[in-house]
């Protein structure tokens, strides 16, 4: 190994579509995604852990407009492979309309929408906020001073 070079952390892997997708992305998005990937592969840098459906992989924000995401995950290299585990890159895509979420969802093959941990609580009801018919009961006329009792009615018999 020459001087300057170092050891990479990790192997890199792409699902094929992923690669498909960094050809078909314009040529600034393409540069800035490999050298954000060479920096993940020497451990240099790491992605945000994404969250629900999506948990156990990262995202990558490759551009300064905040327009498009890799998704990749770490898993353990094949046997015989020169390192022990490997960056998996999932996809190379515009996040416009969470479309990156939805793809990645469609090559884990999930039959739904992944949903992240903060979607799922939202859409979930706290079982504080369950609406039920208040339990009112007008007050009994013998509660209130002044006024005389209800009669019984002959089956009530008071027990001793």
């Amino acid at each position: 190994m020459s001087q300057g070079q170092q050891k990479s952390a990790f192997g890199l892997s792409f699902d094929p579509r992923a690669l498909t997708d960094l050809l078909q992305a314009p040529s600034d998005i393409r540069d800035l995604t490999l050298a954000q990937l060479q920096d993940i592969v020497n451990a240099r840098h790491f992605g945000l852990r994404l969250t629900g459906d999506l948990e156990g992989y990262r995202k990558l924000v490759v551009d300064s407009r905040r327009q498009w995401r890799v998704v990749y995950g770490l898993r353990f290299a094949p046997e015989g492979a020169l390192h022990q585990r490997e960056v998996h890159v999932v996809a190379v895509r515009p996040r416009a309309d969470n479309d990156v979420y939805d793809e990645v969802g469609r090559r884990l093959g999930m039959a739904r929408r992944p949903l992240s941990a903060r979607t799922h609580a939202a859409r979930s009801r706290s079982p504080q906020l369950i609406t039920r018919a208040p339990d009112y009961r007008p007050p009994l006329p013998s509660a209130m001073p002044g006024l005389p009792r209800p009669a019984q009615s002959p089956a009530y018999r008071p027990a001793h």
